[in-house]
C-alpha cells in the first residue's frame, strides 16, 4: 500500500504509532505511584505480640539467672535425681560442666535483652 500524500511506495504508519511520536513522555518523568500501605496488625494482634516478646524476655532472663546461680550451690549435685546415678553426678559436679552451664546462662540473658532492645512494632 502506498501513501498518496508522499507519492512514494512507503508503507503507511498506523495512527497509534504516529500519535505516539507527538506526545511528550510524561510517564517516564513522573514519579512512581506510592505503594499501597500495608494493613497493620489489629489491636489484639499488636498486644499479643507485645506480650509474647515480654514473656520471651522474662523467661530468658529467669532461665539465665538460674543457670548462672544454680551450678554454684550444693543443690546442683546433692539432689534426688543425681543420687541414683553416680556416673552422671561426677560429670555434673565437674567444674568445666558448671562453667558451661553458667556460660549458657549468660548467653540466655544476652539473647533475651538483645530481643528486648531490638523490638519494634510495625507501623
Amino acid at each position: 500500500m502506498t501513501d498518496p500524500t508522499l507519492g512514494s511506495s512507503l508503507p503507511a504508519k498506523p495512527p497509534e504509532a504516529a500519535s505516539s511520536h507527538n506526545e511528550t513522555p510524561t510517564a517516564v518523568l513522573a514519579p512512581p505511584p506510592a505503594p499501597a500501605p500495608l494493613p497493620g496488625p489489629a489491636g489484639v494482634q499488636l498486644w499479643m505480640h507485645r506480650v509474647s516478646v515480654f514473656l520471651f524476655v522474662l523467661i530468658s532472663a529467669v532461665a539465665g539467672v538460674l543457670l548462672i546461680i544454680l551450678p554454684c550451690t550444693p543443690e546442683w549435685t546433692d539432689n534426688y535425681l543425681l543420687l541414683s546415678f553416680p556416673g552422671l553426678r561426677s560429670i555434673v559436679s565437674n567444674g568445666f560442666f558448671r562453667g558451661i552451664c553458667s556460660g549458657l546462662g549468660l548467653l540466655d540473658i544476652w539473647i533475651g535483652f538483645w530481643e528486648a532492645l531490638h523490638y519494634h512494632e510495625q507501623q
